[in-house]
């Protein structure tokens, strides 16, 4: 008996490994030496259209507790290297462009991230084709790009974002006050056109900023204040080119107020753990295609096991005084 269990051993362990193989199980990625790093990836100084100077931005945010921040005036590039007093092992600037046009009446505005300088901004005879050139301008800086306020102008639709090829960061939520964040009437809100493009199969990784320009006089809800959205990035170091690959790797959280101490993905699960604050009440809600709740609970940590038939699943964390975390989307493997 022995000496045929020997002999079926390889057998068992080949059958095993292709079950295994079939089994659909999620996407990880090794977390092994990372850490969290807080940052804002859109904001405006006088250099544009912002009350401040870019001295008097940098200090809010590295005052309040920020790890990095990209300066993205419209049309200027802003080098850091004006400002390489602030930096140091706990604070880092990040070169970046809010690359402004439009097509028509519609605003097309896209970020460029750590970029060497000024980019021109580009039409085309067709919407897609002015929000892809300007995409592809920053990549051929290797620059990242990510498009902003897609819902500000009623600009740029699903179908459109669907089309666009080469990025993989858009702004679920931005806290300047006109940009439309949740939609209205027939027009779906950024949540709901990130699931819809997740569900298209695209990969694309949602993030929050505060898009400010206001930092004098009244912080108030009809100006565009600092601190209202950010993204929290999973890295080793904090340097901009592995800050920016694990933000396009899908390895960071948005938030306009929830923290995490750390989310957690095996083949089989997903486990957020929410840090808590006081009294605070929090829900986690697991989504799947087509902007479908999974599994809502109030449990802290908050579990997803794989089950059905999901291509992904994303998380939003939503605690009992509005604040949110998005959790960005972990993918099927089948």
């Amino acid at each position: 008996m022995t000496h045929l269990f020997r002999l079926m051993a390889p057998l068992l362990t080949f059958v095993a490994a292709v079950a295994l193989a079939q089994t659909p199980r999620f996407e990880t990625m090794p977390t092994e030496g990372t850490r969290w790093f807080k940052g804002n990836t859109h904001t405006h100084t006088l250099e544009s259209d912002g009350d401040s100077p870019p001295d008097t931005v940098i200090s809010w945010y590295k005052r309040h507790g920020y790890d990095f921040l990209v300066i993205s005036d419209h049309n200027v590039f802003v080098s850091p290297a004006r400002f390489s007093h602030f930096v140091d092992s706990s604070f880092l600037l990040i070169a970046g462009e809010e690359l402004t046009t439009a097509f028509g009446k519609k605003p097309v505005h896209i970020n460029g991230l750590n970029i060497p300088g000024v980019i021109q901004t580009i039409k085309d005879t067709t919407l897609l084709g002015t929000v892809q050139k300007n995409v592809d301008a920053v990549r051929e800086v290797e620059g990242v790009p990510h498009i902003n306020n897609p819902n500000f102008g009623g600009a740029i639709s699903a179908e459109i974002l669907a089309q666009v090829q080469n990025d993989k960061l858009i702004e679920i939520f931005n806290g300047h006050p006109l940009v439309n964040n949740v939609g209205g009437g027939d027009s779906p809100g950024m949540e709901e056109v990130w699931d819809m493009l997740l569900t298209r199969g695209k990969r694309i990784y949602g993030i929050a900023v505060d898009d400010a320009h206001h930092f004098k006089e009244e912080f108030a809800p009809d100006r565009s204040n600092p601190g209202r959205g950010w993204v929290v990035v999973r890295s080793r170091t904090l340097a901009p080119q592995e800050i920016l690959s694990r933000m396009e790797a899908g390895q960071f959280y948005a938030s306009t107020g929830v923290v995490l101490d750390d989310v957690i993905v095996t083949p089989t699960t997903v486990e957020i753990r929410i840090r808590k604050k006081g009294d605070f009440k929090f829900t986690t809600e697991f989504i799947g295609d087509g902007g479908k709740v999974l599994l809502r609970t109030g449990a802290n940590p908050a579990i997803y096991t794989l089950g059905g038939s999901p291509t992904y699943v994303r998380a939003r964390v939503m605690d009992s005084n509005g604040a949110v975390a998005w959790v960005q989307p972990t993918f099927v493997i089948k």
